[in-house]
C-alpha cells in the first residue's frame, strides 16, 4: 500500500514484493474497500484440513502407538480402523497431522 501511495504503478510494485500485479490490485481493492481489516485473512478461506484434532487424534495415537518405527503401516491401520469413518488421507497431510500432534505433546509439558 505504501509503495502504490507514492505513485508507483501496479507491475513496478508486483516486482518489488515479488508477486504479479493482479495481486497487488487485488490487495489494493481489499484495501480500498475494508481499509486495514481488508487487508486480514478471513477465517475459512483455504482448503479444510482432512484430519481434524477433536475426531482423529486417539485413533492416529493408538495406530502410531502399535507401528512406532511404520508411518506407513500406522496410516494403513489408521485408515482400515472399522471404528472410524473411513477416510484416507496422503501420507505427507498424516506425517503433518503427527508433527502438529507432537509439538501439542511438547507445548503442553513444558507448561
Amino acid at each position: 500500500m505504501l509503495l502504490k501511495s507514492e505513485g508507483r504503478k501496479s507491475k513496478n510494485v508486483a516486482s518489488i514484493v515479488g508477486m504479479c500485479h493482479v495481486s497487488v490490485n487485488s490487495w489494493l481493492k481489499r484495501y480500498k474497500d475494508a481499509g486495514l481489516a481488508g487487508l486480514l485473512t478471513k477465517p475459512g478461506c483455504g482448503r479444510k484440513p482432512l484430519l481434524n484434532k477433536t475426531t482423529d487424534e486417539q485413533a492416529i495415537k493408538e495406530a502410531v502407538q502399535a507401528n512406532r518405527s511404520r508411518i506407513t503401516l500406522a496410516k494403513a491401520q489408521w485408515e482400515t480402523n472399522p471404528s472410524e469413518e473411513s477416510k484416507s488421507v496422503g501420507r505427507q497431510a498424516f506425517t503433518n497431522f503427527l508433527k502438529a500432534l507432537a509439538q501439542d505433546i511438547n507445548a503442553s509439558a513444558k507448561e
